[in-house]
């Protein structure tokens, strides 16, 4: 097991900057100065956006920004005592100690304990005092390695799941009381025992979105808090490492349930009909006394919120918590949600359907059926077509090209179903397929599967919100809404809205085929710049979805659909193949860091990856996002007046087999990567700051070397 802290990994009382963002900038180099970390950018980024989700400041004078990185290279601490303190969102004021825990992605469970542990370590005000009273670095690492190797106390049979502090189990459990309440809960809110003589039982959920530090924190500070109340209280930790379900007994016999979480709980339904205590992750560290007299409130109050039952109701729970989002972020959300469920039958069918081509010749799509009717490995056809190579060819292009075609037949269906999905969770589903099929029927494309999609996630979302008897909740989200969802929804796409749908979805297929010449070019440079304008975020998104979501109207005869596929990959392709070209160019114009991205970058921006050249984007977004905007209209432009095809939604030069008139697809790429990267050295070397900010840039590399 590799040493998480050394030496040079401690900084003692020093400026880092005025706030969060340079504090974890200053901390990122430090790590990557070791060589724990390809890149301090890289691990900054995500960092940072782990600190956007939920600020990591904690009682006491301590923060813990912490993150999963592709950046780290081995699990690794960085510790800052910083004078003066800097605010890191905690209510108690600003942070002087700083804890940086940096796990790479695929970080092994013993070092995620480690690092666990010592987040727990922190709640622990001697270790706190002692950190601040330490005069060198190396007392620092004494200290901090004393905590990783505590050993959890001895545990007697009936308190087998408890959660010795700076431990990592799975589960933490404050032990009972002696019989009767404890004074303390006697004065809670609502505090009236479940049982006459035992004290209430409640269990708790903690989660956050890496799984390292607060889940495991938050996990703490509630069975604290439980002890000093006298109530028994587990807890279960869904972090990164395995988790060890509560046992249903303990859940059957608890009074209340908190959820201190940030993101979804996993099996959520075991908990069905508890009252419930919801809060994000951070107010179990922050507040986990009124978390607890929270609990015992709803435990003695018969119109608690409660866990809602698997179905349409927790559907209804998870709109409301969200209801604080904008109709279009929403719609956004639940669209996104579809298409992710429905990239991979496209990706399948697609490449499936490609590769028939090659080996039974575009003529396959017309004999397919026929040679699979008549012929078998062992009877090969002696009729098939003339661009086919040979008869095993084609028969195996035949099976290619029927599996994919079945494949991306459900194109529609799961856009409609997971859309719906997204709306009204599992109820929604069925009805969502169900208004897919309708909109494949009634010839409305993807056009349909969107409007049937919505349609069926609002039917089911509202059936799921009528009060119904006890009795017939079970069946309600497996008879009752898929049954009424299904008559709404797909009732109004046959009687209503699928023919005008399936009209104007046909006048545009129509209107793409018969692009050409200058009007093929505009929607090239217009693809172009939006898969460039944010590298993977919802205007890139809106680019690709349209290609994905038309990629099953192409054939032999309709290549649009193909052409604008084509030109969606490649120009995605160019900015992070620029950005690497750009730092082979003129290496001078990046940091150490960038130009270790540009490495990556080769062959990110080869598989078709625009993220590869957001490093790039965040450190100097005025000057690369221009630059790869105007390679990527480029390429698009050229893509769509070659009339450049692909029949694969991914990939890039690897599905090299999936794209037609591949040369002028790499040519076209080629040109807008050179635009870009060059534009982008230009731009770097001319278009400078003014001289503060160079000033200031000095003084932040100074800091960070």
């Amino acid at each position: 097991m590799t040493t998480l802290i050394t030496t040079d990994l401690v900084v003692l009382d020093t400026y880092l900057g005025a706030d969060t963002s340079s504090v974890i900038r200053h901390l990122a180099g430090v790590i990557a100065a070791t060589g724990r970390a390809t890149g301090a950018e890289g691990l900054y980024a995500d960092a940072l956006a782990r600190e956007q989700k939920t600020s990591t400041g904690v009682p006491g004078g301590i923060a813990i920004p912490h993150c999963r990185s592709e950046s780290v290279l081995e699990p690794t601490l960085a510790m800052a005592r910083l004078n003066p303190a800097v605010d890191f969102g905690a209510k108690d004021g600003p942070a002087d100690i700083i804890f940086f825990i940096a796990a790479p992605a695929g970080a092994d469970n013993e070092h995620l304990k480690l690092l666990s542990r010592l987040a727990r370590s922190l709640i622990k005000k001697d270790f706190t005092a002692a950190l601040r009273a330490a005069k060198t670095p190396a007392e620092i690492v004494a200290l901090v390695e004393e905590a990783l190797a505590d050993k959890p106390a001895a545990q007697s049979p009936a308190s087998a799941t408890a959660a010795p502090l700076g431990e990592v189990p799975p589960a933490s459990r404050a032990p009972e009381a002696a019989p009767g309440l404890h004074p303390a809960a006697s004065q809670l809110p609502g505090g009236a025992t479940a049982t006459a003589g035992r004290p209430l039982r409640l269990v708790a959920v903690t989660a956050c979105p890496t799984g390292i530090a607060h889940t495991y924190m938050a996990a703490d500070s509630l069975v604290e808090a439980a002890r000093e109340a006298g109530i028994d209280l587990q807890v279960e930790t869904q972090g990164s490492g395995a988790v060890t379900p509560l046992d249903p007994a303990v859940i059957a016999a608890a009074d209340a349930v908190i959820f201190a979480v940030d993101v979804d709980v996993r099996g959520k339904e075991r908990f069905a009909g508890k009252p419930l205590v919801n809060s994000p992750v951070k107010r179990g560290i922050d507040e986990p006394a009124k978390m607890i007299q929270e609990a015992v409130a709803a435990a003695g109050d018969p119109n608690a919120h409660r866990v809602p039952h698997f179905g349409a109701e927790e559907t209804a729970e998870h709109q409301a918590e969200s209801s604080n989002e904008h109709l279009g972020t929403k719609t956004k959300k639940v669209l996104l949600t579809g298409v992710s469920y429905m990239i991979p039958f496209v990706a399948g069918g697609g490449l499936l359907i490609a590769l028939g081509f090659l080996l039974g010749g575009f003529e396959i799509a017309g004999a397919a059926g026929k040679i699979l009717a008549n012929n078998s490995l062992g009877n090969l056809p002696t009729e098939y077509p003339a661009h086919a190579l040979g008869p095993l060819g084609a028969y195996l292009g035949a099976v290619a090209f029927q599996i994919g075609q079945l494949s991306m037949s459900f194109l529609v269906p799961a856009l409609a179903g997971y859309i719906a999905f997204g709306i009204a969770d599992r109820p929604g589903i069925a009805p969502g397929f169900t208004a897919g099929a309708v909109a494949v029927f009634m010839g409305a494309g993807f056009l349909g599967g969107l409007v049937g999609g919505l349609l069926a996630g609002l039917a089911a979302y509202w059936i799921g919100t009528w009060r119904v008897p006890r009795w017939l909740r079970g069946l309600m989200p497996v008879v009752i809404i898929p049954l009424l969802g299904s008559i709404i929804a797909s009732g109004a796409m046959l009687l209503l809205l699928g023919a005008p749908i399936a009209a104007l979805s046909n006048g545009l297929n129509h209107w793409l085929t018969g692009m050409s010449g200058a009007s093929a070019v505009v929607l090239g440079v217009i693809l172009g710049l939006m898969m460039c304008f944010d590298l993977g975020g919802p205007v890139n998104k809106v680019a690709y979805a349209f290609a994905v979501a038309g990629l099953g109207t192409g054939s032999a005869l309709n290549h649009a659909p193909w052409e604008i596929m084509a030109t969606v990959m490649a120009a995605g392709m160019v900015p992070p193949l620029a950005m690497a070209l750009a730092t082979v160019v003129d290496k001078k114009r990046f940091s150490l860091a960038e130009r270790e991205n540009g490495k990556a970058a080769w062959l990110l921006g080869a598989s078709f990856i625009s993220e590869g050249a957001i490093p790039f984007a965040a450190a100097d977004p005025l000057r690369v996002i221009p630059a790869t905007m105007l390679g990527g209209a480029v390429t698009g432009a050229m893509t769509m007046a070659f009339h450049v095809t692909s029949q694969a939604p991914h990939g890039g030069i690897f599905v090299f087999f999936a794209i037609g008139n591949f040369g002028m697809f790499a040519l076209a790429i080629l040109v807008g990567m050179v635009i870009s990267a060059f534009t982008v050295v230009a731009l770097k070397r001319w278009a400078v700051r003014k001289p503060v900010d160079t000033v200031g840039a000095q003084q932040l590399v100074s800091q960070n070397s």
